[in-house]
């Protein structure tokens, strides 16, 4: 199960993002996100560079509201390079926009509204929805599953497993803030994870003082 850090509070790249990188170096981390606000395209850029040249995968996650704030983010992944491109519900034509490129691209499955951002929709709707995004080409799903409104989120976790089959990966983003919640998600089939602000707060282990100590808790759960 993959750990993806974010560089992230209340969904947006923190301004110091840089600086914390340089902070958590050490502990080796294999993945590492940001989002597409908070942060001017080009300390995104660098940002992304420095991810990789730490030997780590990078992700960005699009929380752009608007069809053309997301694909200008989608864009902006291909600008930058990244690895990877979460979130957005402009499927076809962000696939489009990064057709050509190695960018792996996992989209918001159900109804995400607001910023941060809430999720609306049922367990049919996103296994339907994952399906359909497998086979259009997506390389998986980044789903919402704790900032659920309409449905209990560990029963979304497991449709999006449905419709993601073996073929696609299934990424859980949004307050996947304890230990028992990193163990739900592996139980119900998710592939990886992303944590952001409940390590910045302090919130994921409330014995661990510092970011650092925060993560290395995270990665003793995986």
């Amino acid at each position: 199960m993959e750990f993806i850090f974010m560089l992230t509070q209340a969904d947006r790249t923190v301004a110091n993002c840089l600086e914390v990188l340089d902070e958590i170096a050490p502990l080796g981390l294999r993945a590492v996100g940001f989002k597409d606000v908070g942060a001017p395209p080009a300390t995104l850029r660098r940002l992304n560079e420095r991810i990789k040249a730490l030997g780590a995968r990078s992700y960005l996650e699009v929380v752009a509201t608007s069809p053309e704030a997301m694909l200008h983010s989608a864009r902006v992944a291909v600008e930058i390079g990244v690895d990877h491109l979460l979130g957005g519900t402009m499927v076809a034509e962000t696939l489009a926009l990064l057709r050509g490129t190695a960018i792996g691209y996992y989209p918001f499955p159900g109804l995400p509204v607001g910023h941060p951002t809430r999720l609306g929709g049922d367990a049919p709707l996103i296994e339907a929805q994952t399906r359909a995004f497998i086979a259009q080409g997506c390389a998986g799903v980044d789903l919402l599953a704790y900032r659920a409104t309409q449905a209990e989120p560990l029963a979304l976790v497991r449709a999006a497993r449905q419709g993601c089959g073996t073929a696609g990966r299934l990424i859980c983003a949004g307050d996947v803030d304890s230990p028992a919640r990193i163990k739900a998600l592996r139980a119900a089939g998710a592939d990886g994870f992303t944590v952001g602000s409940a390590a910045f707060a302090g919130r994921f282990a409330p014995q661990a003082q510092g970011l650092a100590a925060q993560l290395k808790e995270i990665l003793s759960c995986v």
